[in-house]
């Protein structure tokens, strides 16, 4: 019998047995961090491209408020102005859309794992504890994911709106192309503000899932 194999052995046991709780004990510590950090990180800069939508949308109306006022000057350059601005517009609520997909996809693989790993728990307290804030994440979760998307629909019929106009002055550079634009300003004045008050809810809605996934 090879006895020092058979006490490689015996060590290996009794090292297991004493390492083994405590790598469980880690891992029930670390479950979910991962995917909660990376959620964490989306949503905040989701937040911020919101923000910037916010300030972009009304830097763009601002611009063809202006027209409506245009005295004189040259309008070539107060198209490319115009135009502009309506570019960024644009790049900025790609910005916005790209956060959908990216959080929800995270957010899926985060519930699944945190929903698996409940089972992992001997302690029932800590696991209804751990099984009610999932809940309350969810929560939080669907009324951010909810505004976002109800905020970053109203952009499509702005951006619309933005493209007509510009597009109209590209080829009518007058007076009367510019006597025209004023109907159309107090309109986007009204569906900016609706934005602007929807990416408001949306921000608050971030900053609340934010706090709710707070890692200790």
């Amino acid at each position: 019998m090879n006895t020092p194999f058979i006490s490689k052995i015996v060590k290996f046991i009794g090292l297991s047995v004493i390492i083994l709780p405590f790598i469980s004990c880690e891992r029930l510590q670390m479950m979910g961090k991962e995917y909660r950090e990376k959620l964490t990180f989306l949503v905040e800069h989701a937040r911020d491209d919101q923000e910037e939508a916010k300030k972009q949308f009304r830097s763009a109306l601002e611009e063809f408020s202006s027209l409506i006022d245009f005295e004189g000057g040259d309008l070539q350059v107060k198209y490319e102005k115009l135009n502009k601005q309506y570019e960024r517009s644009k790049a900025q609520a790609q910005r916005v859309k790209g956060r959908i997909a990216a959080i929800e996809s995270v957010a899926k693989k985060l519930f699944r794992e945190w929903e698996k790993e409940l089972n992992l728990y001997e302690s029932d307290n800590l696991r209804r504890s751990s099984e009610k804030k999932l809940d309350a994440t969810k929560e939080s979760y669907e009324k951010f994911i909810d505004s976002m998307k109800r905020a970053e629909g109203k952009m499509d019929p702005i951006l619309s709106r933005f493209n007509d106009q510009v597009l109209f002055l590209k080829h009518n550079l007058n007076a009367s192309a510019i006597a025209s634009l004023e109907k159309t300003v107090i309109e986007l004045e009204s569906d900016v503000t609706q934005l602007v008050e929807e990416l408001e809810k949306s921000i608050a809605e971030a900053n609340a899932l934010i706090e709710a996934m707070g890692i200790e």
